[in-house]
């Protein structure tokens, strides 16, 4: 602890005398200050126990500085000013001319699917403002936010800690992605298709279990098990396995794979929201406010579209793509 705060001083008595300084006058103080004269008398008495020297003499009806009272009041009266202006005085921001540094914190996919997104806005709305990007998944997510290693971050996630604010983004559903050079498939495979086929994962607990076996309690023929969505199109392209995956995953990976394609899976599947998370302690912040805004305005999907749950036959995986696919 910085040892000026250990010192025996009450930092109200510096107010006081500040504003008897400027009156001249102990009575005029009390007035200002809604006080009484007694009150004023003593704060000062404490005062120049704490200096330990005299800082006003009388003058006539009034009271005259010291040459210490002088000094003091040369010292306190900018300070004093500086930090009633940094209490009261609203937070100045402008995205324009802000250079403010976020560390934000995402999983793989997101960062593909988003920060090209917010890159464009910042190009036009905030060109000084800079991004981190730190990586995190639904298990570390909560705890990176509460440890300030992220100012904010955009994940599934499951419980967290209360002073962590939630908001959904969207709420996807999930299909089949294969290579019709190597396998028919179709626009809906069906059921036994689905599981005569091999598959590659994501899992983000290295193993072979997704969201079909954590909800349908049925096991796939799985050939391969990888900890991100990164390369699932260099992984299916040129194979005959199906991934089961977002739908946002499967837009994106199409992009650079523009030869593979997708089909209905034959169960509806789907995983848990998509959620901008921060700290509450942050709400008062323009600049992440802002930063909160940019990131619902370029959000990946629309919040006015339904979910698998909305649709016939819907299901509901509350583990979907917190465990894997």
């Amino acid at each position: 602890m910085n040892a000026s705060y250990g010192r025996n001083l009450d930092l109200n008595l510096l107010r006081v005398f500040v504003v008897v300084a400027e009156a001249g006058s102990v009575t005029a103080a009390a007035s200002k200050l809604y006080l009484t004269q007694p009150a004023i008398s003593a704060a000062l008495r404490r005062l120049t126990q704490a200096v330990g020297a005299p800082l006003f003499a009388r003058q006539g009806r009034g009271v005259a500085l010291t040459t210490r009272g002088e000094r003091l009041l040369a010292q306190a009266q900018p300070h004093l000013a500086s930090l009633v202006d940094a209490a009261l005085a609203p937070a100045d921001f402008d995205p324009l001319t802000s250079e403010r540094t976020f560390r934000i914190g995402l999983s793989d996919v997101t960062e593909a699917l988003l920060v090209p997104a917010l890159l464009r806005v910042f190009e036009r709305e905030a060109p000084r403002m800079r991004l981190i990007i730190v990586p995190v998944q639904f298990r570390t997510v909560g705890e990176a936010l509460v440890a300030r290693r992220v100012d904010l971050a955009v994940s599934v996630a499951d419980e967290l800690p209360k002073i962590v604010r939630r908001k959904a983004l969207y709420h996807g559903s999930f299909v089949c992605l294969f290579d019709p050079r190597h396998t028919r498939v179709g626009k809906r495979i069906s059921e036994e298709a689905y599981f005569a086929h091999e598959h590659v994962i994501v899992s983000y607990n290295g193993d072979l279990r997704g969201i079909v076996e954590d909800t349908l309690r049925k096991t796939r023929s799985v050939r391969c098990s990888v900890p991100s969505f990164a390369n699932i199109g260099a992984l299916i392209s040129g194979t005959s396995l199906l991934a089961t995956v977002p739908e946002e995953v499967a837009a994106h990976v199409r992009r650079a794979f523009p030869h593979l394609a997708t089909a209905e899976t034959p169960f509806v599947l789907e995983g848990s929201p998509m959620e901008l998370l921060w700290l509450a302690t942050s709400d008062d912040d323009p600049a992440t406010g802002y930063l909160r805004g940019v990131i619902e305005r370029v959000s990946l999907k629309p919040s006015t579209r339904p979910s698998s749950a909305a649709r016939p036959g819907g299901r509901a995986a509350t583990r979907g793509r917190r465990r894997a696919t």
